[in-house]
Parts: structure tokens; sequence; C-alpha cells
């Protein structure tokens, strides 16, 4: 219990609470001792609307995009203010102001925050209309109030400027140490192998993220500021934990097979068992000590279990007699132990980079062309001009959302509602692109302000004292934004604490507040899930087709590089680098649709069942290729054959061949002869399998090194071949099967 407070207090999450508390409690008790609350709360919006933008990044971004949020939430308020002199005006003005204040999240996640600023200050800017001077003044102290809590985020910044990247960090080797963990679960012969492939895909999604955040923060920081000790400390990091993924989702194995292999010798599995439990919780224990800054001391010892798994191997071999490293069972324990050995090594750059000082030089070698690695960020006028199409998500959730707060503005004004501009920040809050998320949204939000309302009602009743409803109030404030992110329903029952002792201590009839804050959250929350229901809804079956179409390229263009760094041999190139990212991002992306998927309408999880047998399918082709990758690098490899390029060719082809099908085009426009193509491939695994038996016939029975190495390659490249092969054509039956159902 005391690691779970001591990590919430030091997250991000907490930080940034308790900085917009302060930014927000400050001006309001300042202002009060002058008789000048409004003002005190005038700032404090400001802050707030500042704040909600200030998430983790690149420094300049961070500034922007709170600067961004300053002026675009104050804008919309005296843009509001302005048209509300007039009804002609007004709703012209209030629909184009919604639509674009929602099509700016066409910029990514952090403008998307910013848009929501702004739909946040719009809403509010209905408790209070100003005019003329009041109205500049109103305006000049907003954006007097999101200055005020920039520098507060800049202090909070450069007293820890590293504290986020090394509780990322932190956060990646926890979820890395997990997910080795669960591969190595896989070798347990009563695994439940389908829950571990759900878990390792859920995975891979937080994964993605945190990989993209750290280079998000880690390269660009280094590349517009320079790069201090601790940065290429993160750095190095970094890129070793992305290659100690790639080489854990390489240890695809048929663990089926192996278990019934090795039945009778099964010390060999259990010690290449005994050691992936080891390395992961090797990872857990440097991670803990990241996250908690402490000094890093290893209790465990990889290279021993290392050279037991080692043991293990040569004892086997022993026993069952086998011609040094020529059967196929040695090879593939070989090729297990080759694999193991390099996450082993990389493991242990990650251990010394967090217990050694950093030399400069010693990223030189791993950070040619990094930038290269980030994800590109466009801000020009076209990207928001090409979304204005219902093919566009963010398109149709802008005309629903506009629509959704019109409709919420007039039952408002129709029925006797306290305060209309609950209703339009409970839709805002509450409404998103997609429905699982808006359901899921509009039951926590109710059930936050439900239990918010009673908890509220029975403390009010007996505490009447403003001091104690103020340090009430603060200490919700913080709470409600720490979980907002985390859990929700705690969240929304926090700042529902949070709004009511802040009318506890300005109105007397406290209990008529709580009733209307219930219902025109109740009202919000109905508007926002029958318009997500109903109007131009965005039904996760229609757009997971492109995710799986978006899947099947990357994975198609990571083996493209594959196979051209097998032919060219060398260091690893940038383009195989960026292949991988984008592969191990896109399985995430398709994985993250279909769980959205899962939370709709039974009646709208068309084909589940199919499309995710391609999820797992397109997983498992993602790793198969992975695992040729790292035994690619990790070996000295021959000359690639002309009938290794013909393979490769022909696994690339099926997997065009899916996406021309997942695009509904024509069977027969598709130039294959399945029949023919399937006899070629026979004679191109018969033309690499002679090429190997030549070779042992030319060795005289003298196995050298070379010949060893030369024999595991040429197994091992034959194996993943044909398992590429079989997945390719498997992924263009299950695609294929898809289309013929609809």
């Amino acid at each position: 219990m005391n690691r779970q407070l001591q990590k919430f207090l030091e997250s991000t999450d907490f930080i940034r609470a308790v900085k917009v508390t302060v930014a927000a409690a400050t001006p309001v008790i300042l202002f009060s001792y002058l008789d000048l609350f409004s003002i005190g709360f005038t700032v404090a919006l400001g802050a707030l609307f500042t704040f909600i933008s200030d998430i983790p990044g690149n420094l300049r971004h961070r500034v922007n995009g709170m600067l961004a949020s300053n002026l675009i939430a104050t804008g919309s308020t005296v843009i509001i203010s302005l048209a509300a002199i007039s009804h002609w005006i007004f709703y012209p003005v209030l629909i184009l102001l919604v639509f674009f204040l929602s099509m700016i999240a066409v910029y990514g996640h952090r403008a998307t925050l910013v848009s929501f600023s702004g739909l946040l200050a719009m809403s509010l800017s209905f408790s209070h209309s100003y005019t003329g001077w009041a109205l500049l003044e109103h305006a000049g102290f907003m954006i007097g109030g999101g200055l005020f809590y920039l520098c507060i985020s800049m202090i909070f910044y450069f007293i820890r400027p590293y504290r986020y990247a090394e509780l990322q960090m932190a956060e990646c080797i926890l979820l890395t140490s997990k997910y080795l963990k669960l591969r190595g679960r896989l070798w347990d012969t009563h695994a439940n192998r389908d829950k571990i492939t759900e878990k390792l895909l859920t995975l891979q999604i937080e994964l993605n993220d945190i990989h993209e955040n750290l280079r998000e923060t880690l390269i660009r920081n280094r590349t517009k500021g320079g790069s201090s000790n601790q940065n290429r400390r993160l750095l190095i990091a970094h890129i070793e934990l992305v290659e100690i993924l790639e080489l854990a989702m390489a240890t695809s194995f048929d663990h089926e097979k192996l278990h019934q292999t090795f039945s009778r010798h099964p010390y060999v599995l259990n010690a290449y068992r005994h050691l992936a439990y080891n390395l992961a919780a090797l990872l857990n224990q440097l991670g803990q000590s990241v996250e908690k800054r402490k000094k890093y001391t290893s209790v465990h010892h990889p290279f021993k279990d290392l050279e037991s798994f080692k043991k293990a191997i040569d004892r086997y071999e022993a026993e069952t007699n086998t011609d040094i490293r020529t059967t196929d069972e040695v090879l593939v324990l070989t090729n297990m132990f080759n694999y193991v050995e390099k996450q082993v090594e990389k493991i242990k750059v990650v251990e010394y980079t967090f217990t050694h000082a950093i030399n400069p030089h010693d990223l030189k070698r791993k950070d040619r062309e990094l930038e290269k690695l980030l994800t590109p960020i466009h801000y020009a006028p076209i990207t928001l001009t090409q979304n204005f199409s219902f093919s566009s998500t963010i398109f149709r959730h802008s005309l629903r959302l506009t629509l959704t707060i019109l409709v919420g503005f007039l039952v408002g004004n129709v029925l006797p509602i306290q305060n209309t501009y609950w209703i339009l920040l409970t839709i805002v809050v509450i409404m998103r692109p997609g429905y699982g998320l808006t359901k899921q949204r509009s039951f926590h939000r109710t059930i936050g302000t439900l239990a918010g309302g009673i908890i509220a009602f029975g403390i009010i009743s007996v505490v009447h004292n403003s001091t104690v409803l103020g340090i009430l109030a603060m200490t919700c404030m913080v709470l409600g934004f720490s979980f907002s992110q985390r859990n929700y329903p705690i969240g929304a029952t926090f700042i529902t604490l949070y709004v009511i002792f802040v009318y506890g201590m300005l109105t007397p009839d406290i209990r008529d507040v709580i009733l209307f804050r219930i219902a025109d959250t109740l009202i919000g929350t109905i508007l926002a899930f029958t318009a997500n229901h109903f109007l131009w809804p965005s039904w996760e079956f229609l757009s997971l087709p492109t995710f799986l179409e978006n899947s099947i390229k990357a994975t198609r263009d990571y083996i493209k590089e594959i196979s051209v760094f097998y032919n060219r041999k060398g260091e690893v190139p940038l383009p195989y680098r960026l292949a991988r990212k984008h592969a191990f991002i896109e399985i995430g992306n398709l994985m993250a649709s279909f769980q959205r998927m899962t939370q709709e309408p039974r009646s709208r999880q068309k084909q589940l069942g199919q499309y995710y047998a391609l999820v797992v399918l397109n997983h498992t082709l993602l790793s198969s290729a992975a695992s040729m990758g790292a035994f690619i690098q990790s070996r000295k490899t021959t000359k690639a054959s002309e009938a290794f390029n013909v393979i490769t060719g022909a696994i690339i082809n099926n997997l065009d061949n899916a996406m021309r099908l997942l695009n509904e085009e024509q069977q027969n426009n598709i130039s294959v002869d399945t029949v023919e193509v399937k006899e070629m491939l026979k004679l191109r695994f018969t033309e690499l399998k002679e090429i190997r038996e030549k070779e042992i016939m030319a060795s005289n029975g003298i196995y050298d090194d070379n010949f060893k190495l030369k024999m595991e390659e040429g197994q091992l490249i034959i194996e993943h071949l044909i398992g590429l092969t079989n997945l390719s054509e498997n992924i263009v039956k299950a695609v294929r099967d898809i289309g013929k159902s609809r």
C-alpha cells in the first residue's frame, strides 16, 4: 500500500492536479481577502483552461499548447458574449464556433485538448454575460490566469525537468517486464495461451503509447536543446527497450509442439522458462528503482541462468546422442539460446545505464537520424480541409457535438433549469468520437455525479464553516484531477464534491444546487448518449478493416526491410527501424480498434470472431517476422539465395492480396494462380533444403564452427519462411472468408 501511495504522489496526474490547484486557489484566496472574489474566480478559470493542454512532452510544444489553450478559451468566451447581443447572430455564431473548435482535434492529441479547453470555456461563458469594458476586463483576467498557470508549470518543470521522462521510463521498464513474464508463462504446459495472447496484445497498446511519449520527450528535447547526461541515459535505455520488445516478440515458437518434443526432457524448457521469469524479475526491480529514484542493486544473475540453460542444452544433446548441432531439435534449442542471450545482453545494457556514468560517445553509434523516428506533426490548413468529409470521424463527431450542444442549450432554456451551462459541460465532457467511449463515460459520469451529490449532501448538512468547506474543496479538486485519467468515476465524484463545496461557500440553498447538478448531468448524459447512437455514429466495424489493412501493410513493409537487410548485411539501417516502429504501432492500433468494437451494441459487433482471428494472425505474423529479423541481426549470415528472395516475394504478394481483398476488389482482379504459386514455392523450399544437404555432404564430417553456423542459419531461415508463408496464406484466406460473409 505504501508503494502504491508513493507511486500515486509521484505520478504525473497528481503533480498536474497540484499545479492547477495552486494556480486556481491562490488568486481566489488573495482576491477574496480584497473583496474581489469574481476577479479571483476569473483568474482561476484562465488557469484551469490553460492547464487542460499541459500534458508532458517536448517543452516548446507544451508552452505553445498552453498559450493556444489560453487564447482560444479567452477568445471563445469573448465571441459568445458578443454574439449574445442578438438572437439572429447568436445561433449561427454558436454553431460555427462549436464546429470549428471540435475540428481542431484533427491535429492530434495536444490539439484535441486545446479544442476541449475552448469548448469548456464556451460552455461556462453562459454562466454570466459580460459586455463593454467588463468583457475586456474579464478576458484580461482570464489571460492573466493562464499566464500565471504557465509560470507555475515552468517552475515545476525546471525543478525536476526529467521527472516525467523518468516515470515514463520506469513504466516502460515495468510493462516490458510484464510482457516478458507473460511470454514466459506461454511455456507452462497448462497455460491458457489464448488469454495470454489477448493480454500481450493489450500490453502492446500501452507499450506503443509509452514508446511514442519517450521518443517525443527525449529525442525532441535532444534535437532542440542539446543533450544532458540524464537525457542520454534515458535515450539509450529507450533504444534498448524497443529492441528488447522486438526480441520478446521474436520468441514465437510452437509451444505445444515443443512440449511434446521435449516431454521426456522437461528440464530443458524449465531452464528456459526460469531464465525468462528471472529476466522479467530483473526488469521489474530496475523499473521500481527508477520510479523511486533509489539506488539499484541487482539480486538476479542472468548470465548464470543463461549458463544453466546452455548446460541443459548440452545435457539434452549428450543424452540423445545427436550429431553436433545437426538435428532439428538441437537447432531449435540453439536458436532459443541465441535469442535469449541477445536479450540478456540488452537488458544488461539497460541495467548499466542506470548504474554507471554515461559517456557522450556511447550514444553516437545509436542516435543517427533519431529525429526521423519521431511522428511528424503538421499544422497545415490543408489537414483541416481534407477532413471536411463524412469519411472523417472527426468531421462526423464535430457535426454531432454541434447539434447536441444546440439541442442542450434549447432544452436548458425551455425547462426550468437553474444552470443551463451544466448541461453543455456534461455534453462536452462525455461526448467522444467513438460510441464505446461515450457510453462508458456516460455511465461513469452519472455514477460519479450521483455519488458526489449524495456524499456532498451529507457533508453540507453537518459542516457549515466556509474555511472547512474551502479546504475540502481544494482537497477534492486535487483528487478529482488526479483520478480523472486513472479512474474516471472516482474523478467525477471528487469533481462533483469540489463544485458543490464551492457553491456551499457562496449560496445558502445548496440542496437545490445538488439537485440541479444531478438533473443537468442526467439531461446532458442522455443527450450525448442518444446523439452518439443515432447521429452519424462511428461504428468500429466500419473502420476496423482500415486498421487491419494498415497493420498488414506495416508488417509487409517490415518483412520487406528484413529481406533487404538480409541481402545487404551491415548495420541495422534506419528504414528497418522505422518499419519495425510502424509495424508495432499498427498492431496496437488494430487491437485498440477491436477492443472498442467489443464495447459497442451486439448488433454492431459484426464478424467479431473472424476479426479477432485476424488480429491474432497478424500479431503472430509480426512475431514471426521479428523472429527472423532478430536472427539476422544477431548473426553473421551468408549470402541470400535466389530462393529466399522468391519466397519472401511470395509472402509479400500474399499480404498485398489480403489488402486488395479488404478493399473489396474482385477476386479475379488478383493475379494469383494458387496452384502454380504453391508448386513454385515447394520447388523453392526444396531448393533451399538441397543447398543445406549439399553443404552437409561437402563438409565430409568436419563440423567446425563455421559449418555449424551455416547449418543453423539454413535450417532456421527455412523454418521462418515456412511459418511466414503459412501465416500470410491464412491471412488471405481469413480476409476472403470475411468478404464472403459480408
